[in-house]
């Protein structure tokens, strides 16, 4: 043993010994610096990620609209056939109140009506438009606006038809002068009031009701044929500019797609999130049980491989007591040469070992019995006392160890 490094006095590294509580003035907990250094790597993926995520919410963040919106220069907007109201010199208001009556009592147009709270088509009702035109209308729409006209129980089921071209087979002036057209989607039965247009098999796409006072009501299966992809097929926009273009004025409604209709229009905070990072927030959340699994995967058992050079014990002891003397780890340092003389001395005093370890009485009642100089309180303070303070305690604690390993040999 050198005077420079605590270290062992033998040239075997000492067995490894059961584990416990480390000594007091010795921490092994992980620094904020190595936490630092272990972390950033994920810090920065998911800093990028995030990075990621804003760029293309900005890339993207053009405005996009629903189908059949009036605004909308898309291949399922509606803006071609607003653009030729228009020419027509009528007056066209995008409106977000469905309640509001257009003026005039002109045309008002729901593209989904479905979307309405009971409140809102009682007071759509009450307005009474020169021409309610309703797209897709559910049985509580037509219950409240379109009285007589029911969805078709065609085959016990939700009566729906492919969109395609279909002659109107009815004597309504607008389908007459429009001729064929892309029409489909729900359809309905026309009641005893109300007459259907386009017939496909027991029910109709198109299907007007008269309810008094010059007022009618227009209910459409579909509003595909007023595209802008379909508007200029067929009699598609002779049949939109017939239907929508009986009054003067025209209120087309822009629905909150958002507002839940259960809860009376109050938004909840998932409301709030857009439908696509939901699910990415799924794919990240099983990226990250993924990752975990990789990083904890264990491939069996350690395998001992032998060493590509040949490295002598007195090194070893060495390097590692630089490691404790940088470290300031005297307590590890001093319950290291502590454990190995008690794993030393045990065996030939006859104590035995108890998991790995011998019993600290035991031990010291033996080495007191060896040594009558010594008492067991000694010993015990030799073997199981408290760290030492410094570097010359350290040392004197080797030499004390040392020399009572060799009384405890000596024949």
């Amino acid at each position: 043993m050198t005077s420079a490094t605590p270290a062992p006095p033998t040239a075997q590294p000492p067995p490894a010994a059961a584990p416990g509580p480390a000594p007091a003035g010795t921490s092994l907990a992980p620094t904020g610096r190595g936490l630092w250094r272990r972390a950033r790597w994920y810090l920065l993926t998911v800093v990028l990620a995030l990075l990621a995520a804003v760029v293309l919410a900005a890339v993207n963040g053009d405005r996009r609209y629903p189908p059949l919106d009036p605004r909308s220069y898309d291949a399922t907007g509606s803006h071609a056939v607003v653009a030729l109201l228009q020419r027509q010199g009528l007056d066209v208001d995008p409106v977000t109140d469905p309640t509001t009556r257009p003026a005039g009592a002109g045309t008002l147009v729901l593209p989904e009506p479905d979307l309405l709270t009971p409140e809102q088509l009682a007071a759509v009702g009450a307005a009474r438009p020169a021409r309610l035109v309703l797209v897709s209308p559910g049985p509580a729409a037509l219950s409240a606006l379109a009285p007589g006209v029911r969805l078709s129980d065609e085959n016990g089921g939700i009566p729906y038809a492919r969109v395609r071209s279909t002659d109107p087979g009815c004597s309504l002036p607008e389908a007459v002068r429009a001729g064929s057209a892309h029409v489909g989607g729900l359809l309905y039965t026309a009641g005893s009031r109300g007459e259907g247009c386009y017939p496909r098999g027991h029910g109709y796409p198109v299907v007007t009701v008269p309810t008094g006072r010059g007022t009618d009501v227009v209910v459409l299966g579909s509003g595909d044929f007023l595209t802008n992809e379909l508007l200029k097929k067929d009699g598609n926009a002779a049949l939109g500019l017939g239907l929508l273009g009986a009054q003067p004025h025209v209120a087309w409604h822009l629905p909150d797609y958002t507002a839940p209709v259960a809860e009376g229009g109050r938004k909840s905070f998932q409301d709030f999130i857009p439908e696509g990072w939901t699910w990415a927030g799924y794919q990240l959340a099983v990226a990250v049980v993924l990752a975990a699994l990789w990083r904890a995967r264990r491939l069996g058992p350690v395998v001992s491989e032998n060493l590509p050079v040949v490295v002598r014990a007195s090194e070893t002891t060495e390097g590692r007591a630089r490691l404790y003397r940088r470290a300031n780890a005297r307590g590890r340092a001093a319950d290291v040469l502590r454990r190995a003389t008690a794993h030393r001395v045990a065996p030939a005093l006859g104590v035995p070992s108890v998991a790995g370890a011998p019993d600290p009485t035991a031990l010291c009642a033996a080495v007191a019995d060896r040594l009558p100089e010594r008492s067991a309180g000694d010993v015990r303070a030799l073997l199981y006392g408290p760290p030492p303070t410094d570097d010359a305690a350290l040392l004197r604690l080797a030499d004390d160890l040392d020399a009572l390993e060799r009384q405890v040999r000596k024949p």
